[in-house]
């Protein structure tokens, strides 16, 4: 892929956003404590807490910060994962596993956390994060991630279908529960903030220059780059659902335990205040339990940011908008005429059982995959803990719930069909309301 003069996607996000810091390739040799693949969330992330403990960190970014999947998903700050529940995680992972249900019950307010104590404008709104129940039988969803989060501390509540339609403006749910430390910020702001933040604390950031390889070489990792490499004695990598765009000799072992999803966003046009205050008016993030997921949140110009899925070739954009305009119109009656002012796409990165994956490479190297669509909360703690294991904290010390990679068996064709899935999610949905 050529990276030399990056596309960004017409996305609402980087319409907003300013512009990033202007950042040098790799170019050369050079040399760091710490090399960080991948400019997204969960880079930044690891560069800021290394930083702050004074180490010396550079990240190496294949095309620039916030360019895949951090800078153009829906921006909904989520405490949770998407499907596991805290007793599935501990299950599957003991102690560890009670560790990052910890690290996930505070992420949301972490990630605030860090946008306040820098200062970075992110358009940061920490109104809660609800997620209704779409059919009757769904409740008990409901009623188990709040009784489960509950003894692990969250901050959640039970919603019955009035408080539901209150919350949100519509009849459309059955109920469903909230947290109130969950909400929505503009990612790519959030991204481009960070870059700025860490380049402050001087890390540094080599963008337009993608990952080819890495090996361990004389006690110390080495990364190459089209244009030069570069030495550390640690390695994080950090790019999830592009891990095999660039590179696929990069970590292939990753790439193929991941299926990158693609993901479509849109959002509406300004709503009117006397509309925007009858349709989710407490400006709450909200995504339901549809497996074909009806999300929504505002940005801080009130546009509807919203969503979909699309499968089969041709004239994709339109047809999503006609979908998702009826959803609206269904959903919110009082919304009127719907139009989209921008419909942008990106990968997220979905595991077999919706769990990420979290490894150890070698030698102080670390690499993790799979955010299910629940990265945007989840990577900035998880960066603070990757900065952890390079600086050598005990493993019984770290929410990391370390496993070996397993590739997906037929990969290849599996991607290919994995959009076919749209139509057993849309299948079981419908039965879910009769």
């Amino acid at each position: 892929m050529n990276t030399s003069n990056v596309r960004w996607p017409s996305s609402l996000w980087a319409a907003v956003t300013p512009a990033g810091p202007e950042l040098p390739e790799l170019t050369g040799a050079q040399q760091a404590d710490v090399i960080v693949i991948g400019g997204g969330f969960t880079g930044l992330s690891t560069a800021l807490h290394l930083r702050e403990a004074g180490v010396d960190v550079a990240i190496v970014e294949a095309a620039e910060p916030g360019w895949g999947a951090s800078g153009r998903n829906n921006g909904q700050v989520i405490p949770t994962l998407s499907r596991p529940d805290p007793e599935d995680i501990v299950a599957r992972h003991g102690e560890a596993g009670e560790r990052f249900v910890g690290m996930l019950r505070d992420s949301a307010s972490y990630l605030f956390d860090v946008t306040r104590r820098y200062d970075i404008d992110a358009e940061a709104e920490q109104a809660g994060w609800v997620q209704p129940v779409h059919s009757p039988g769904r409740i008990k969803i409901a009623e188990r991630r709040v009784r489960q989060w509950s003894k692990f501390g969250a901050p959640v509540e039970l919603l019955s279908r009035e408080q539901t339609r209150d919350m949100l403006g519509s009849d459309a749910w059955f109920g469903g529960f909230w947290n109130k430390t969950g909400g929505h910020i503009n990612p790519l702001a959030l991204a481009r903030g960070l870059a700025r933040t860490v380049l402050g604390l001087g890390a540094r950031i080599y963008a337009r220059s993608p990952a080819e390889s890495f090996e361990r070489r004389n006690d110390r990792w080495v990364v190459k780059t089209a244009k030069g490499e570069i030495s550390g004695r640690a390695l994080v990598v950090a790019s999830n659902a592009y891990s095999g765009e660039f590179s696929k000799s990069l970590v292939p072992q990753i790439a193929r335990e991941v299926m990158p999803v693609l993901s479509w966003q849109m959002a509406t046009q300004p709503l009117s205040d006397n509309v925007r205050n009858t349709i989710i008016p407490g400006r709450q993030a909200m995504s339901d339990t549809h497996g074909e997921l009806y999300f929504a949140r505002y940005d801080a110009r009130n546009r509807l940011v919203t969503g979909g899925a699309v499968i089969g070739p041709g004239n994709k954009v339109e047809r999503i908008k006609a979908r998702v305009t009826e959803r609206l119109q269904r959903l919110w009656p009082q919304i009127g005429e719907v139009s989209f002012d921008y419909v942008w796409n990106g990968y997220v990165g979905m595991t077999t059982d919706f769990l990420p994956r979290i490894h150890r490479l070698g030698p102080n190297a670390y690499g993790w995959t799979g955010c299910n669509g629940r990265a945007v909360a989840l990577t900035m703690p998880l960066g603070n803990e990757l900065a952890k294991a390079v600086r050598g904290v005990p493993e019984n010390e770290l929410a990391l719930p370390f496993t070996e990679p397993v590739p997906i068996v037929a990969h290849g064709i599996l991607r290919k069909l994995a959009p076919l899935m749209l139509l057993v999610y849309r299948r079981r949905d419908a039965r879910e309301m009769a």
